[in-house]
């Protein structure tokens, strides 16, 4: 049986930053204190066609679902900040968020929590585990929140205040009862530059419309996107980063250390004409171990014809 729970809790989080994790915390496993939000917000429509959020709606709401048993959660970020070049011709350039530049994080993310998880293990044979990244039905931010890796901030974004908001999450949910961190405190203020920002009005304080959102409507959407938002959607071909890029807390945001996440595009961008020119073989090789790919060729390409069509007001 596990001796000291303390020193086991503050090993774990050392062997968390020894993976190459930027910020480590531990939450306990608690319900969902934002169910019967999650639940009206799924009621409103505001999912889109992201129908999966709803299907496993006891386990993302709950955390001992996901796993039986489960008292605590160690929360994972990983900073994927890096320097980007100007783009070399801008009028036919499409932007790309930040999180999709360099290797599928997934594939970063997912091994080294399995090797935290393992570690664990062998720490505290009684314990059982189970990893998670954000393909999981598991409410990632809020249990990050409650870890004190940061909080959520009026765009929907987990923020610390020392890295800022450019953080891809993971999470290791364990029976054993770690002590918890405190909870991350919310210094958004009134500050509201994240909600004007947004060229969609995707964003009321705390809350994002998907439907709206520039990220879901060039991802996650399928169908004809509404004539009346194409045209505020500026030059983004995949994602969105702009509630991030004016947010206070990023101006000082630093350099990721993992070269996985150094952007296989130099300048974040990519040149439309050459896109709509992709074959399958060019999508493949180009985009061989990114995020990307969860955008199909037709898809990838139909935003790159909406881009040069003029349909944008905002680059």
């Amino acid at each position: 049986m596990t001796k000291d729970l303390h020193h086991l809790a503050s090993e774990a989080k050392r062997r968390g930053r020894e993976l190459g994790f930027d910020l480590v915390g531990i939450a306990p496993a608690q319900p969902s204190q934002y169910r019967e939000y999650f639940r009206q917000w799924l009621d409103d429509g505001q999912a889109g066609t992201m129908a999966y959020l709803a299907a496993r709606f006891e386990e993302r709401t709950d955390p001992s679902v996901y796993l039986p048993g489960a008292q605590s959660v160690i929360c994972v970020a990983l900073n994927y900040f890096a320097p980007l070049e100007p783009p070399a011709d801008a009028g036919s350039q499409g932007r790309i968020a930040r999180y999709a530049l360099g290797d599928d994080y997934h594939e970063i993310i997912k091994p080294r929590l399995h090797q935290l998880s393992d570690w664990l293990r062998q720490q505290a044979p009684e314990a059982q585990t189970r990893c998670a990244v954000d393909t999981a039905p598991v409410m990632e931010k809020e249990l990050s929140a409650r870890a004190g890796v940061g909080w959520i901030g009026k765009n929907t974004c987990l923020i610390n205040q020392e890295i800022g908001s450019w953080l891809l999450l993971g999470e290791v949910l364990t029976t054993l009862a770690l002590p918890a961190d405190s909870p991350g405190i919310d210094r958004c203020g009134t500050c509201t530059r994240c909600l004007e920002a947004c060229p969609t009005q995707a964003l009321t304080p705390y809350r994002l419309d998907a439907t709206k959102c520039i990220s879901y409507l060039t991802i996650e959407h399928s169908g004809e996107i509404d004539p009346a938002l194409q045209g505020k959607m500026g030059n983004w071909l995949y994602g969105c980063d702009i509630c991030q890029e004016v947010c206070p807390w990023n101006r000082r945001a630093p350099w990721t250390n993992d070269p996985a996440l150094g952007p296989r595009f130099p300048s974040g961008t990519v040149d439309l004409r050459e896109t709509l020119a992709w074959t399958a073989d060019d999508y493949r090789r180009t985009l061989r171990k990114s995020a990307m790919k969860r955008v199909k060729l037709p898809v990838l390409q139909g935003n790159a014809a909406r881009i040069l069509s003029g349909g944008r007001t905002h680059g």
